[in-house]
């Protein structure tokens, strides 16, 4: 097992679960987190949720990890189902970073998700986070997929040229079935291991199910373009405000993933989304797309916008040996 409340690791290292007391000592380490890239870390802001949701005894964990009675270091695990964990917010001090800190509060989460009966975890680190790709590889993580976010404006908002199919035999339906069947035999499938963006979790990708889309096809909305045929597939998973870095509030959808045969049909989709996000009434929307030439080559065909970079996504199998497990 990893180190846990009672006992302290050789290094002096003690974890333990958060609390909100902790909270000061969390945010003096949190605060300027991408201060070199003009960006404010989220973890200030969300702490207290964390810590006090609902159900946070059940579906999430959040540790800290103390040296000397100070609060050094911090992460998350969310069940995201009954096999799966995502593992999230992983900060450690400054001045305390490469003590092995890092490597034993991730693997006392890989502990908390085995003893719920979880066989995988994973997590996402952007792409230019050379140092949290290092901590995930050293920690047991191994790399598992990736992807990029396109970015088609909702209707009201967009390009007429961008929104349109150009092809009257086009149709789209809400055929939870339908998507289903197109997803399970695509090449999206395949490149993304199975894994879309969760309906549960921000930023945390799960499997994709046959359940999953018939509830997203009933909570929020489920597309599955046809012309002879199913070409392509997209689901909502969520609206939501946001601030963005102006202190303004913005609504967003979110869609879990978008799979296409080819480019008419990603501009079909891609104009089912734009009429789902006008309907909404969001400011901007995002949609999961495999991170290949070919699949950020047709959005770009389409004329719609596509996020700079990739995401990593990471998985570790925790029925294997890890350095904190049995």
């Amino acid at each position: 097992m990893g180190v846990n409340d009672s006992n302290a690791s050789s290094e002096g290292i003690r974890l333990r679960p958060a609390t909100a007391e902790d909270y000061d000592d969390v945010v003096s380490f949190t605060r300027d987190t991408w201060s070199d890239r003009d960006g404010s870390d989220y973890i200030p802001d969300i702490y207290h949720d964390w810590i006090e949701g609902p159900d946070g005894g059940d579906r999430q964990r959040t540790f800290v990890a103390e040296v000397d009675a100070t609060v050094v270091g911090i992460a998350q695990a969310v069940r995201l189902s009954d096999h799966e964990i995502w593992c999230q917010g992983i900060r450690i001090a400054p001045d305390h970073r490469g003590e092995g800190i890092a490597d034993a509060i991730t693997w006392e989460l890989f502990d908390w998700g085995r003893e719920g009966g979880a066989v995988v975890a994973r997590n996402m680190v952007f792409s230019w986070n050379v140092a949290g790709l290092g901590h995930s590889r050293a920690a047991g993580f191994s790399p598992a997929t990736e992807f990029r976010w396109a970015l088609p404006e909702p209707d009201g908002n967009a390009d007429p040229e961008a929104t349109a199919t150009g092809d009257s035999d086009v149709s789209v339906t809400a055929s939870p079935d339908a998507a289903w069947s197109y997803w399970a035999d695509s090449d999206a499938r395949e490149h993304l291991r199975g894994l879309v963006l969760s309906p549960e979790e921000t930023w945390a990708t799960q499997e994709l199910t046959r359940e999953v889309l018939q509830r997203a096809a009933e909570e929020n909305a489920v597309f599955a373009v046809q012309n002879d045929g199913t070409r392509a597939m997209a689901f909502r998973v969520r609206d939501y405000e946001r601030e963005n870095e102006q202190g303004e509030t913005e609504r967003w959808a979110e869609y879990g993933v978008g799979a296409w045969d080819d480019v008419p049909a990603a501009r079909a989709l891609f104009a089912a989304i734009r009429r789902d996000a006008g309907e909404l009434g969001v400011d901007r929307t995002r949609v999961l797309i495999p991170e290949t030439a070919r699949y950020v080559s047709d959005v770009a065909a389409t004329r719609t916008a596509v996020s700079d970079d990739p995401d990593f996504v990471m998985a570790a199998d925790l029925t294997a040996d890890y350095g904190g497990g049995d």
